[in-house]
């Protein structure tokens, strides 16, 4: 997949397929397009619920974390456009909202 969305805020996850593509197309103003995940979490911030068009279909995913949260963006009601890493950082209940890494620089000889 290349474009992660994530519906900030709460979203009725008892929604299924029909219902969540009318949000993503209603609400946001987005077309499903293939190569396109969008995400929804409720109230519970244990579990989501994933959905994209695969080109012949609608494809459905549902999870639920066993002993944890996911750190889901709540600032706002907005579809949000994440990176794959940050995509990796939700999915392993991590902020998407990370601090910024130290950048390598040159390294100089030092002998």
């Amino acid at each position: 997949m290349n474009h992660f969305y994530v519906a900030t805020g709460y979203t009725d996850i008892r929604k299924g397929i029909d219902g969540l593509a009318v949000i993503v197309k209603n609400k946001y103003g987005q077309a499903l397009e293939e190569d396109s995940l969008f995400l929804f979490c409720g109230r519970k911030s244990d579990r989501f619920k994933g959905l994209f068009w695969d080109g012949t279909g609608y494809v459905l995913l549902y999870k639920r974390l066993a002993d944890s949260r996911f750190q889901w963006p709540r600032n706002a009601e907005e579809l949000k456009q994440i990176t794959p890493q940050e995509f990796r950082w939700l999915m392993d209940g991590l902020s998407i909202y990370q601090a910024r890494s130290i950048q390598k620089t040159k390294q100089r000889d030092l002998f």
